[in-house]
């Protein structure tokens, strides 16, 4: 689910900002905190996928057609949250202010944003002011003191003291006993709003330069943030978010370049081709556009493990993020479970073995080696997407098929400008393939996420995984999502990315995969599929992987060898997704046009639909040129 932060033209910048690093830093990995514009807020369907809407503090008043539509989204359960911002009653038919001062006779109640009070009758109107920005000393209703918050301007919040039913004050000023924040009950949601700005960090500006931040000492500074920073988490608490535990990884660790046992040999193949000319045992380190590498022997891992780990449980900025470390397993070394807590690469590669024996394929000694024998495990990294795509002197030298895999990813990537969080449990992972385009046709590239999504959901019904009863309920969104069916809600729980890179003759591919495995909630995973007397299954992360991979293999081996022909899979993937004969409404046509889904084309990969009423042929669209909100039945153009 996502947080989203509104990023309109009346925000203040510097509130945004610190909003956004903390409300990050509190919520990774469980939610992704994302920036919302005005125009979305308007126009696109962001009620469905949103936990809880932010409005930083504003300089300016809040008038929109969106206003109505945040109103309705608490009504029926939503959360708002606003910093730097009061509160006052008007009577229902009143018009009053809104974010910030303005006369009445200005302001549209249409426009205006407030949130209806069914219980009174009135309505609550968000205020604000543009005094100038102080420090001020708060008193929690719950919890410790705060004696210097910062307060972008002078906010009052007026009729909550007449016990109102509705209304929970969460804080007072010390000074006047005024109220400081407050969170109200409005229809099935609930809107919080903090009249100082709890957003600011007392070590950067403005907050950092005030007398009173000044003048307190590093260990004052150091309880304040505490005590700040638990006062939004409280906040959040109170909307009903979880937040997770302290202690989490903030810097990546080393990888470790392994090799399955039977193939003891491909490690040194790999490190050879990177060093070329030279050999690959003088591999000391490596530069490319992203990154830089160090190589490091298996001898040396346990000490650098250490140095690092230390190192991760501090956070800092990522540009200090350099070098990243790879541990070089030689002749077919295997890391003891010790040194990988959180993936047993010795497990791992038994469980391919024994997946590819159930499907039938051979292991026998040749000099190429199966998708999954040739590893690069980190416990945490930046993106394993990132680290392939954005290197690419890395790239073209890398064998394939090479898999990089983390436990945990600080920076994971999701299509388009999303973001892919990396919680506990989540087994997220990057294939890189290699084809020659003389062989392959590129127009055909477009299936390879559609292939790769199929082999996931089948894998899910594999007796190592869920099995074919407790896997039936994950299936395809398309074009790249794998959802489950969990007490009849449809729940993302993976994603599928593939990127590609075309250089002499030839087409890397990069097929960037997660799939929520082992996570508790409140994140939806496999594991919650499985009936509660299978508790004890064999669900694991190792299999898991094991199982996808092996059957992404043979339909892989089809797939090539048929030039990219996705006839062979069509039938299965049909059964496998969401939408046969789903209604949807097509707004990208004047006027907006009900269609009906009724397949995927077998040349191009695009979504086929035919009118619901009238006459017309099919009317084919393309992932790339349209938002598909499938689950709300909308498609519109991307804006």
């Amino acid at each position: 689910m996502n947080v989203l932060v509104y990023s309109g033209p009346e925000v203040i910048q510097a509130s945004f900002d610190h909003t956004l690093s903390t409300l990050r830093a509190i919520l990774h990995p469980f939610y992704s905190v994302q920036t919302i514009t005005h125009q979305a807020l308007v126009s696109q369907p962001w009620q469905a996928a949103c936990t809880l809407l932010v409005f930083p503090g504003c300089r300016e008043i809040f008038l929109s057609k969106a206003s109505s539509a945040i109103n309705d989204y608490v009504q029926a359960g939503g959360a708002f949250l606003a910093f730097g911002t009061g509160s006052h009653y008007t009577a229902r038919g009143g018009l009053n202010q809104g974010i910030l001062n303005v006369t009445s006779s200005s302001i549209s109640k249409d426009l205006m944003l407030r949130f209806f009070d069914k219980e009174s009758g009135s309505y609550i109107h968000p205020n604000g002011s543009d005094d100038a920005p102080r420090a001020v000393a708060i008193q929690p209703t719950e919890g410790d003191r705060l004696d210097v918050v910062f307060q972008s301007g002078t906010c009052d919040v007026v009729g909550v003291e007449g016990g109102r039913k509705n209304a929970r004050v969460l804080a007072r000023y010390v000074d006047n006993d005024a109220v400081a924040g407050v969170i109200y009950t409005v229809g099935a949601g609930k809107v919080a709003l903090w009249a100082c700005s709890p957003e600011y960090p007392l070590t950067e500006e403005p907050a950092s330069s005030m007398s009173m931040a000044a003048s307190l000492s590093p260990e004052a500074i150091d309880l304040a943030e505490s005590r700040r920073r638990n006062l939004v988490k409280q906040t959040l608490l109170l909307h009903g978010l979880q937040i997770p535990e302290e202690g989490a990884i903030c810097r990546p660790l080393p990888q470790f370049l392994a090799s399955h046992f039977i193939k003891p040999d491909i490690v040194s193949r790999i490190a050879d081709a990177i060093a070329a000319p030279s050999s690959g045992a003088q591999l000391t380190t490596f530069e490319d556009a992203n990154d830089k590498f160090h190589f490091h022997e298996l001898k040396e891992s346990e000490a650098l493990l250490r140095d690092t780990r230390l190192a991760a449980a501090t956070r800092t900025d990522p540009s200090t993020w350099q070098p990243k470390h790879i541990v070089i397993c030689r002749d077919g070394q295997i890391p003891g479970h010790e040194r990988t807590p959180l993936f047993d690469l010795t497990l791992f590669f038994s469980a391919l073995s024994a997946a590819r024996k159930r499907e039938g394929i051979s292991e026998e000694q040749t000099d190429s080696w199966g998708i999954g024998d040739a590893l690069l495990y980190g416990e945490a990294v930046t993106s394993t997407q990132t680290m392939l795509d954005k290197n690419p002197r890395l790239l073209g030298l890398l064998p394939t098929p090479l898999l990089s895999l983390a436990s945990h990813q600080l920076a994971g990537r999701g299509r388009g400008a999303n973001v892919w969080l990396s919680p506990s449990g989540c087994l997220q992972f990057s294939l890189l393939l290699r084809l020659s385009l003389s062989t392959f046709p590129a127009s055909k590239l477009v299936f390879v996420q559609y292939l790769f999504a199929l082999a996931v959901v089948e894998a899910c019904r594999d007796e190592t995984v869920l099995g074919a009863d407790a896997g039936s309920a994950v299936r395809l969104k398309w074009p790249n999502d794998i959802y489950a069916v969990l007490d009849g809600e449809k729940k993302k729980i993976g994603g599928i990315l593939v990127n590609t890179s075309f250089s002499g003759g030839k087409v890397d591919i990069i097929i960037g995969s997660g799939l929520n495995v082992l996570n508790p909630p409140p994140i939806t995973s496999l594991s919650q599929l499985l009936p509660p007397d299978e508790s004890d299954t064999q669900l694991s992360m190792e299999r898991t992987a094991a199982a996808i991979l092996v059957k992404f293999e043979t339909m892989w081996s089809e797939f090539v060898q048929g030039r990219g022909s996705f006839e062979p899979f069509m039938s299965l993937y049909l059964r496998r997704w969401m939408h046969s004969d789903q209604l949807v409404t097509l707004t990208t046509t004047t006027p907006h046009q009900q269609v009906r889904i009724t397949g995927i084309t077998p040349d191009h990969g695009l979504l086929r639909t035919i009118p619901e009423r009238g006459s017309g042929g099919f009317i084919d669209l393309q992932p790339d040129g349209n938002s598909f909100d499938l689950m709300a039945g909308m498609i519109k153009t991307k804006s």
